[in-house]
């Protein structure tokens, strides 16, 4: 597992095509007009087939309905395969196992999504799978990375709304689905995570006004608490679930940051904290509050990448367990779901 490192409308174009028509042999009946009426219509329908994105450099315009995606975001295929598109190439290096979560098996037929791999992006093996449009949402781009990614492609990012890689999952989808010419699609998807929030917390009642400490690990005397706003915290904020103060890096000298009313462990099983005497003595853990997800698991996955599959996967694992955390009830060890 990989840490993230931090640490138009048919109607609308097809009305603007009459007019522009309109106007085109209006004026050349009057024999000012150097333009040929069927150019101007070719203008207008080229306008009416494709998608301009809005983003942090600029506007992106791509061509309606593309066929080959690649995504070069660390996280982004997952919101491009929810949408029915399988990419023909994706960033690789995050999660080894990401072809074997069931939500990606599901969608993609079990025959998972081509990878193109490097720790950075491979501008290679990106123009190797000849797409019509690329996807660089949750990763850190400058200007000179999007200008080569634009001479292979359309590219599109994220907008200057968000520090990068901090895109809520909800945007990110949307931004997503309107690219590809789906954005009702996107919208039904919102909406089915959002009543999944709703149908949690009204079924839990317990989770209002409490705390979860999230802590993003590899090592076990190593801790990263996650914050609210991140993105890998989406699941726990819409929930409902507030955040401690401290984000960022816990050193063994202050290990008591992690304790609280429910603490989750993402990227290390029970098993592995059992002999970290440190780990051991914090409250939540002694009293059997805490959550595990290991670096391998299908959860620790579901987390990092939060698609709106990937999210509601989550959701049916933590929601009952995170309920047993508050009500002091047996919670049951996730390490390996």
């Amino acid at each position: 597992m990989r840490i993230f490192r931090r640490a138009l409308r048919a109607p609308r174009a097809l009305a603007l095509a009459s007019t522009v028509l309109v106007g085109a042999t209006l004026v050349a009946g009057c024999g000012s007009s150097s333009t040929p009426a069927n150019e101007t219509s070719s203008s207008a329908a080229a306008a009416a087939e494709t998608v301009t994105v809005s983003h942090k450099f600029g506007e992106t315009k791509i061509p309606a309905d593309p066929k080959r995606v690649v995504t070069a975001g660390w996280i982004d295929q997952d919101f491009v395969l929810s949408l029915g598109i399988v990419p023909v190439g994706s960033r690789g290096g995050y999660f080894e196992n990401y072809d074997s979560f069931p939500w990606v098996q599901k969608e993609t037929g079990g025959k998972g999504v081509p990878a193109i791999e490097g720790d950075s992006i491979n501008f290679e093996g990106i123009a190797a799978a000849k797409p019509d449009v690329i996807f660089a949402i949750n990763e850190t781009v400058d200007q000179k990375t999007y200008d080569r990614l634009s001479q292979i492609a359309p590219t599109v990012v994220q907008s200057a709304d968000y520090p990068d890689e901090e895109t809520p999952w909800n945007v990110q989808l949307m931004t997503t689905g309107k690219a590809l010419g789906r954005e009702e699609q996107a919208q039904q998807l919102v909406d089915q995570v959002n009543a999944k929030f709703a149908e949690a917390k009204a079924a839990h009642p317990e989770f209002a006004g409490k705390t979860l400490v999230s802590d993003f690990t590899s090592e076990a005397n190593s801790h990263y608490v996650i914050g609210k706003g991140d993105p890998r915290n989406a699941i726990f904020d819409g929930l409902g679930l507030d955040t401690k103060d401290t984000v960022g890096d816990v050193s063994e000298e202050k290990l008591n940051i992690l304790d609280g009313e429910a603490l989750f462990v993402n990227g290390l099983s029970k098993e592995q904290m059992a002999d970290v005497p440190a780990f051991q003595r914090l409250n939540v853990v002694r009293e059997g509050r805490t959550l595990y997800a290991g670096s391998d698991s299908n959860l620790s996955g579901a987390i990092a990448f939060h698609g709106p599959n990937a999210m509601m996967y989550a959701l049916d694992l933590l929601v009952p367990q995170l309920g047993n955390a508050y009500t002091g009830k047996p919670v049951e060890d996730l390490s390996n779901a």
